[in-house]
């Protein structure tokens, strides 16, 4: 069955505010610190192994200049590594040096450790289903962008 107009409308609400929520919870945790939040962004998407730069910005949803900018950055604080791709050598590959991964450690244990501070009146039940509904859609939205930026999806207007 078909989501009706109006929760389709009212979830777009509620996943704005809580981006806006969690941005503010990411932002006041970071002030100070020498790695900002869009920092953190591409040193997790780092951390999940070795990847051309032109696909990190792809996933970052962001330019290939600003991602630039960025690895520039992680790489002065010797967090990740850049390297000529083998099998293509105008491409670059991305990966994180051992501090990298030790700072993304310490990052998600910190996110972790807010989350849960946040959450002290959540039962283990709330937090697991919330966790699994919030997988549920990102799925499902990344699997409808992609078929949308392929052309397999019909809009009607």
């Amino acid at each position: 069955m078909a989501v009706a107009t109006d929760t389709a409308a009212d979830l777009v609400y509620q996943i704005f505010d809580l981006q806006r929520a969690v941005r503010c919870i990411a932002t006041a945790s970071v002030r100070g610190k020498d790695t900002g939040v869009a920092l953190q962004g591409v040193l997790r998407f780092v951390g999940e192994g070795e990847s051309r730069a032109t696909k990190l910005a792809e996933r970052l949803g962001v330019s290939a200049p600003v991602l630039s900018r960025h690895i520039a950055d992680l790489e002065e604080q010797g967090f990740v590594v850049r390297r000529q791709d083998p099998d293509d050598g105008r491409a670059q590959l991305v990966a994180l040096t051992p501090s990298g991964a030790e700072k993304l450690r310490h990052i998600e244990e910190q996110r972790t450790a807010v989350l849960q501070d946040y959450l002290r009146d959540w039962s283990e039940e709330d937090a697991g289903a919330t966790a699994k509904t919030l997988h549920k859609l990102t799925e499902s939205l990344k699997t409808s962008a992609r078929a949308t930026a392929a052309g397999t999806t019909k809009t009607t207007v």
